[in-house]
């Protein structure tokens, strides 16, 4: 088993930093479940580093796409800032197996994978400055920056189906579950269905609108922890 030193210096190698305060960078790695307290553990780390995140995210896209409206950024920051993101970045930076949980754990999560990469955020902001985090950023996120166009940053059909195919592996299907109204005023709802799972149903005036709402309602809540989310089975 690799000592914590080990550890330490994998981190640093795999992320691109080196720490100055090697204390902090134990603690960007710490879960609460091996954590004295859970003061001893990343959670407030955690709690910053998804604010530097998002300014670091929203000044990027400001510069970067200058005739997109507000509404058009602030979903690809909403992409860009989630938990799945966060945790897809975790993997690709591979610090996965350095994370220190209890032994109760047998796998870890996606909230986890998240939290630790906004934790590094917030390490390298307090030990590099503001500089070093938006640098860390820019290239941890490197991938996943080139892949949010602006061009599907309303087009929740696009991005769910994006998403299902990658974690899931499935293709959604959009099923018409009412109709009502006159001829001349139809209203449609539709769900988005993934395999066995449907989400919460969308309406509107055609179908087109309704497959919308379905794929954003399904999109909102795969990016919100499982427990929360408005799934049937």
């Amino acid at each position: 088993m690799p000592s914590i030193d080990d550890i330490l210096i994998a981190c640093e190698s795999r992320i691109g930093y080196q720490f100055r305060d090697r204390v902090l960078l134990r603690r960007c790695l710490t879960h609460s479940s091996s954590a004295e307290t859970r003061l001893d553990s990343n959670e407030r780390l955690e709690f910053l580093g998804d604010s530097v995140l998002g300014v670091v995210i929203c000044e990027y896209l400001f510069q970067n796409f200058p005739d997109q409206r507000e509404g058009q950024m602030t979903q690809m920051k909403s992409w860009l800032v989630s938990r799945q993101t966060c945790a897809r970045v975790a993997r690709l930076l591979k610090v996965e197996e350095l994370i220190l949980v209890g032994r109760g754990l047998q796998s870890i999560p996606d909230s986890i994978l998240s939290a630790v990469v906004e934790s590094l955020i917030a390490g390298v902001y307090f030990d590099g400055g503001f500089e070093a985090a938006r640098q860390f950023i820019h290239t941890s996120f490197r991938e996943e920056l080139a892949l949010c166009r602006p061009e599907d940053a309303e087009n929740f059909k696009s991005q769910l189906q994006e998403i299902t195919q990658r974690e899931m592996g499935k293709t959604p299907e959009y099923v018409v579950v009412e109709e009502t109204g006159p001829d001349h005023a139809r209203v449609f709802c539709i769900v988005a269905r993934v395999g066995n799972v449907v989400f919460e149903s969308g309406c509107g005036k055609t179908k087109k609108e309704a497959e919308q709402q379905a794929a954003r309602n399904a999109v909102e809540s795969l990016q919100r922890p499982a427990a929360e989310r408005d799934v049937f089975e």
